[in-house]
């Protein structure tokens, strides 16, 4: 544990302190005693078109001209998203659909695309009783069936609707229903402790809700895996680093060196447990070997989310983002400034590439940890002014919070507070501080101040894949 660090003197007491002991007596796999599964296969999704097609000029429904033009979209998306299979059939009964289910797998999620007025209605059986996550994808007059989409729902079904002319959003559908079999295919890696909500803390919880594996790493392997880290790869880590940052200001060479270092066995790591998400406990304790700042930069950057403070709901919130919108995520504390209707988020991780791991990356000072007496080696990121984001959080695996917002600021050299800074414009800043995670009942203030944020207004497909999860959304301020 370091001794020099501010923030763990604050947080390890009461709570927290209790948390950190619970993580020393770690009784779950670890990752030794749960070897990396195969290479994940492609997540299966069922398409139905129901009901055969209109005429082209009357009745309600989607002509041929209509339902070819979807079905090129969806072979554009399955192709560039590259980790699906799409099981694509016709349905007039519900015998049809059984069988399509069938050859989908038991577990599969339904795009269900209404062809003709009442068709849907006549097939959907199956899909409601097998509880098969489904999205509704309905063309402007091609039936009524879409307003029961909303009624299934309130039924305790997970189905959400797409009503729309534009058939981009069948790519958008795609996104949103391949979550959940990828989250079934995932391990994360832990260096205990975890943290954040208790369920989230659980891997027995996780798996059951989310079927993600959690197995725990220690820090004795991963020190021989720093020690054994490639020099040319270290070598590369630091020029690219150094080179391409604005201006490096605290850190000396052995700072950067010990980061880079880090960064690579970090990368190791990922590579052989075949993981697809990390949290580290205990990152506040690892100044002596190299702060692991520059490495999560790196796998965030690389589609791996990366939480540090051992904060699980924030590495969830990643992962399902991740699967959602191929974006990597800023985890940071929230403060705010209500005289300017704003709301401050400041971590000194953060990724470079907030616009997918084929977006520019954003520029960046390497500095010191701001609350090391400025040691260490981070990067301290100024990400894009005007720039819309969504700031939100999973907690205890069932509800997640979400507000909106714009970057109406960001230092050119961040001063109080963690390096990476970026000052939001909100909707309501006093009504947001003053209801801040009034829904957690916790008093760990980790938990109850971390949030992430992404690039983009992303409410609405927050709100569509709570209702194919079956969670529930706090919106925000």
């Amino acid at each position: 544990m370091c001794e020099h660090c501010t923030r763990r003197e604050l947080l390890g007491t009461g709570v927290a302190g209790g948390l950190m002991l619970a993580g020393a007596t770690w009784t779950h796999a670890w990752a030794s005693q749960s070897p990396p599964a195969q290479s994940r296969g492609k997540s299966r999704i069922c398409v139905v078109f129901t009901g055969t097609p209109a005429p082209e000029d009357r009745d309600w429904g989607a002509d041929a001209r209509q339902i070819e033009a979807m079905k090129t979209h969806l072979a554009k998306a399955e192709k560039e998203l590259g980790n699906i299979e799409l099981i694509i059939g016709q349905s007039n009964s519900a015998q049809q659909t059984a069988a399509l289910l069938k050859k989908a797998g038991p577990e599969a999620p339904v795009l269900a695309i209404n062809v003709r007025n009442f068709a849907l209605t006549r097939v959907v059986k199956p899909i409601l009783d097998g509880s098969h996550p489904m999205v509704l994808f309905s063309l402007p007059a091609s039936g009524h069936d879409w307003m029961y989409a909303p009624r299934w729902h309130s039924r305790g079904h997970r189905v959400t609707l797409l009503p729309s002319s534009k058939y981009d959003e069948l790519e958008r559908a795609l996104r949103l229903l391949r979550v959940i079999p990828m989250m079934k295919q995932t391990r994360i890696i832990l260096f205990p402790p975890a943290r954040g909500t208790a369920p989230a803390q659980s891997p027995d919880q996780v798996k059951k809700r989310l079927g993600a594996d959690v197995v725990a790493i220690e820090e004795k392997t991963f020190n021989e895996m720093i020690a054994a880290a490639e020099d040319n790869a270290v070598k590369a880590e630091i020029d690219s680093w150094t080179k391409n940052a604005k201006e490096i200001i605290e850190p000396n060479k052995e700072d950067i060196r010990k980061a880079a270092r880090v960064s690579v066995a970090l990368q190791r790591l990922m590579e052989r447990e075949r993981a697809q998400g990390l949290a580290v406990g205990t990152c506040m304790g690892w100044l002596s070997k190299g702060f692991p700042c520059l490495g999560f930069a790196r796998l965030r950057d690389n589609g791996i989310p990366a939480a540090c403070e051992g904060d699980m709901d924030s590495l969830l919130t990643m992962i399902l983002f991740q699967y959602m919108i191929d974006r990597a995520g800023f985890q940071g504390n929230a403060t705010f400034d209500t005289s300017r209707n704003a709301l401050w988020t400041a971590h000194c991780t953060a990724a470079l590439k907030m616009d997918g791991p084929d977006g520019d990356e954003a520029p960046y000072l390497l500095r010191g940890h701001s609350e090391v007496d400025g040691s260490g080696c981070v990067p301290e990121v100024q990400y894009r002014l005007g720039q819309i984001v969504t700031r939100t959080k999973l907690i205890n695996l069932d509800t997640i919070l979400a507000s909106t917002g714009k970057i109406i600021e960001v230092p050119a050299k961040s001063v109080h507070g963690c390096r990476t800074q970026i000052v939001t414009e909100v909707r309501d800043a006093a009504k947001m501080a003053a209801n801040w995670s009034s829904v957690l009942e916790t008093e760990d203030a980790m938990t109850l101040l971390h949030r992430v944020v992404f690039y983009g207004d992303h409410m609405d497909s927050v709100h569509h894949l709570a209702r194919l999860m079956g969670m529930k959304v706090v919106e925000e301020g």
